[in-house]
């Protein structure tokens, strides 16, 4: 099919050109690259706060969510003088000015660039080293669903509200939730992910039948898996308002505590979003209100470690081996080699 002629977009004062504006991205409805970028611009207040001030890999699909996935997180150098970029760096030595987010505009003018999911850092650009969000991601494993996940929530919400935590939580677009809770930013990824890490521990102390801490898949069974390497440096999740790279063009979307007892994500799209958004507001609207001390939970990793001599978990395969951290090894694996 051939291409459609570009429009040009006024963005809050901004001119933001989309280039073939009828080009199908999420073929289950039809929807086209202009719908995406006009789903973004109707959630605008909250995929900025989002976004505001992160580092942002843009995820890409030029064709259409069926076509190549593209994960970039250098910002083209040719761009607007008005989308502005944040520098991170990595063990290798090298470093990457990922897309930073401060208006409307700068989602508008990735999004004509085919760029489908956000995948934001918990840190801002004023320090890239230490987070300000602390994610805790409910991954349904084979065997389980989104119904077990909000089981899971409810757990994590106790233990939340014991800590004295405000979390907010919403849909991964997925199967999946995600819960987020605002910190400091006075510790580091290491320690950040060491304390998620033992707030996962605790959670499926309290229902193992339904929660699980394996970082191997083979061990994990069918329950819910808290991937609390998320914490991890350098590892991000989709945005909440972000659109997922799915045929129906589901929406990570935040939900109230209350709302999670009934929602279905599948229900959450760039065509109903919209409507929802007007409805009800930005649920994360008062998300950065609180900032939290992560010594709880830094507290509570250091009596696992003394008390149960449980020390840390395995990285992701691309992580250089990190200190503290056990054999990186399937255990399948290594019982052969034993």
């Amino acid at each position: 099919m051939a291409a459609t002629p570009a429009i040009e977009l006024d963005v809050e004062g901004r001119v933001v050109r989309v280039s073939n504006p009828d080009k199908v991205y999420f073929p289950t409805r039809g929807e086209t690259k202009l719908d995406l970028v006009n789903y973004y611009l109707s959630v605008g207040p909250g995929i900025v706060r989002a976004l505001y001030e992160r580092p942002c890999m843009m995820q890409r699909f030029p064709d259409g969510v069926t076509g190549e996935a593209i994960y970039q997180k250098r910002v083209p150098d040719r761009r607007p003088e008005w989308v502005e970029s944040a520098r991170v760096s990595f063990p290798s030595g090298r470093h990457a000015d990922e897309l930073c987010v401060t208006e409307i505009a700068s989602v508008a003018w990735a999004a004509n660039l085919g760029t489908v999911v956000f995948h934001p850092w918990p840190s801002r650009r004023s320090d890239t080293e230490h987070p300000d969000e602390m994610r805790i991601d409910l991954d349904p494993q084979p065997g389980t669903d989104f119904d077990d996940a909000r089981r899971l929530a409810r757990v994590v919400r106790e233990l939340l509200d014991e800590l004295g935590y405000v979390g907010f939580p919403k849909t991964s677009g997925g199967r999946g939730i995600h819960i987020y809770v605002r910190l400091r930013p006075e510790w580091t990824f290491t320690q950040v992910r060491r304390g998620v890490l033992a707030f996962s521990r605790e959670v499926e102390r309290r229902v193992p039948e339904l929660a699980t801490t394996k970082w191997w898949k083979e061990e994990r069974g069918e329950k819910v898996f808290l991937d609390y390497n998320q914490n991890a440096r350098d590892r991000t999740i989709a945005a909440a308002y972000s659109v997922r790279a799915f045929p129906d063009a589901t929406v990570s979307t935040p939900v109230t505590w209350d709302e999670l007892d009934d929602v279905d994500p599948r229900d959450f799209t760039i065509a109903t979003v919209p409507e929802r958004f007007a409805k009800v507001g930005e649920l994360h609207e008062h998300i950065n209100d609180v900032a939290h001390d992560l010594t709880p939970l830094v507290e509570m990793a250091d009596r696992d470690e003394r008390e149960l001599g449980l020390g840390d978990a395995p990285y992701p395969p691309n992580f250089p081996k990190m200190e503290g951290e056990p054999a990186r090894v399937q255990p399948s694996r290594a019982r052969k080699k034993d």
